[in-house]
């Protein structure tokens, strides 16, 4: 959803004045979080310091960190402009997106925690062959961090365009090297802590607005409804789902696509690494649960906040009767209205911090995977040191820098909405089938997660092209090749089915005999 923002933003062409208060709260977000790069860097010595903060992290702390890796500005920004727009289907966004926790929580955390060190792949190869399932697991932590860094540089460079007057250029590079400080120096304990901050600010911000908001109705929230559908052109229809209940189908697949793709976004399942044990893991889900859905009930408020007071105000609409800037620039725009510019000012300098904090996680998880997973354990093997490990998980996150620098840069004026649900339906096609298949059945073999995994991945990539956001948005067809985007409901599904049917097929034992239960 940050790329639809981005999207909308670059159509709108639209850029206010420079905000000077965003700027200096954004400057002084920056000079804090560098200086607690520079003291995580004395304490990032060893590849567990590097990958897992040492599993020191409290789980209070983890999980407002993973709830911080998952309220991106998408979600702030998104869900507010879809309630703003349509009312009610943003909220079904928003379940989407939090029944995955309880289900991480009950069904993997712990196992996941007891099974692995640094990454999810440390768990596949307990049971099963290392080299293949490492090699699977690595590719595809890349291709979900990629679509997920390219949606998030997009959105920074628009967003910093159309806040702070900063080229978009300039701005999509400013990112990629504070994205590469914080982790090529700090480690997993500079991204947990300017994690914790940006969360913290992030739930703070939101539950200003949500306050002043409810305020101007005397805190009567029926009165706030009532004034919604009052002045939105779809009157009463925005407390009912539209678009999603006009195509059940595509709706049912999202919700596979959200539900099941938290259970295998890699900077999230990393993130379970982090504590000391499996309890605490398990507490840490709790309380992001908890975060999260806090957060959703103050977008919630937000969203249907910004119809009833933003909706034919003159101060905030363009001439052709939308919203200055775009539809996604409704939470930004709120805050004005209710708070005047020095709560404008701290908003969009939260959603930028947001950005940063959410990329530098990605990173963290996408070089990881290059270092630990392939050079550690399918190149090198035994043969390597830690002190090599870690040097080069740094040059890894350079590269990703750079790379998600000129990929933000190419598809700067493309619509690329698509990209964050698509790494949803990959890492819940590709790693949850064959992460919960290697926890909870005997007898899944190599070859079967393998394949059950390739397939998903391979599966959910080519639908998604066939499908509506790139065959006929795009690439300019009449009509989808697929019709179901995205392609959730069938590439999970069939991601299972591979895994099952290759290994009951299979010679091979489905447990290695020197395998750690």
């Amino acid at each position: 959803m940050s790329t639809a923002y981005a999207a909308e933003l670059a159509a709108a062409g639209a850029q206010q004045a420079v905000d000077p208060i965003a700027i200096i709260l954004f400057l002084a977000f920056v000079g804090v979080t560098l200086g607690i790069t520079y003291w995580a860097a004395k304490r990032s010595k060893t590849a567990s310091d590097f990958y897992t903060a040492g599993g020191n992290i409290s789980p209070l702390q983890n999980g407002l960190a993973m709830a911080g890796d998952y309220m991106s500005a998408a979600a702030f920004l998104g869900l507010t402009a879809i309630i703003f727009a349509t009312g009610f289907d943003g909220m079904i966004y928003a379940f989407g997106f939090l029944v995955g926790w309880p289900m991480l929580m009950f069904l993997m955390c712990e196992k996941l925690r007891k099974l692995g060190k640094y990454t999810f792949a440390d768990v596949l190869s307990t049971r099963l062959s290392p080299r293949p399932v490492r090699s699977f697991a690595a590719l595809s932590t890349l291709v979900v961090v990629a679509f997920y860094l390219i949606a998030q540089m997009v959105g920074a460079g628009q967003l910093i365009q159309l806040l702070f007057g900063l080229d978009y250029n300039y701005a999509v590079i400013a990112v990629g090297i504070l994205m590469i400080a914080y982790v090529s120096f700090g480690g997993m304990v500079a991204t947990t802590w300017v994690q914790i901050i940006k969360a913290s600010l992030l739930l703070l911000g939101a539950t200003l607005i949500a306050v002043l908001t409810l305020a101007k109705f005397d805190f009567n929230f029926a009165a706030l409804i009532t004034k919604a559908v009052a002045v939105h052109p779809k009157h009463a229809a925005i407390l009912v789902p539209q678009g999603i209940a006009a195509k059940p189908i595509n709706g049912l697949s999202l919700g596979i696509a959200l539900m099941f793709g938290t259970l295998g976004l890699p900077h999230i399942l990393m993130r379970v690494f982090t504590v000391r044990d499996e309890r605490a893991a398990r507490t840490s889900v709790f309380y992001t649960t908890c975060f999260a859905a806090y957060f959703f009930i103050l977008v919630f408020i937000i969203g249907f906040g910004a119809v009833a007071i933003l909706t034919g105000n003159a101060a905030f609409m363009d001439p052709a009767g939308g919203l200055r800037g775009g539809g996604n620039m409704a939470a930004i725009h709120l805050a004005d209205a209710v708070g005047g510019p020095a709560v404008m000012g701290f908003i969009s300098a939260v959603a930028f911090a947001t950005i940063l904090a959410v990329v530098s996680g990605l990173a963290l998880a996408g070089a990881s995977a290059v270092s630990h997973d392939l050079y550690a354990n399918v190149f090198r093997g035994a043969g390597h040191s830690e002190a090599n490990e870690v040097k080069v998980s740094r040059y890894a996150t350079v590269a990703l820098g750079i790379v998600a620098v000129i990929l933000g840069i190419i598809f700067r004026t493309q619509n690329v909405a698509y990209m964050v649900g698509l790494a949803f339906a990959i890492a819940a096609s590709a790693n949850f089938p064959v992460l919960l298949l290697t926890m909870y059945w005997k007898g899944l073999t190599t070859r079967g997660a393998v394949a059950g995994g390739l397939t998903g991945l391979i599966s959910a990539v080519v639908l998604t092209i066939l499908g509506p956001s790139i065959w006929v948005s795009v690439l300019g067809h009449a009509a989808p090749a697929f019709p179901i985007d995205p392609p959730a409901l069938i590439t999970v599904p069939l991601g299972f089915l591979v895994c099952w049917a290759v290994s009951v097929l299979d010679p091979s034992p489905a447990v290695l005999p020197s395998a750690a239960e």
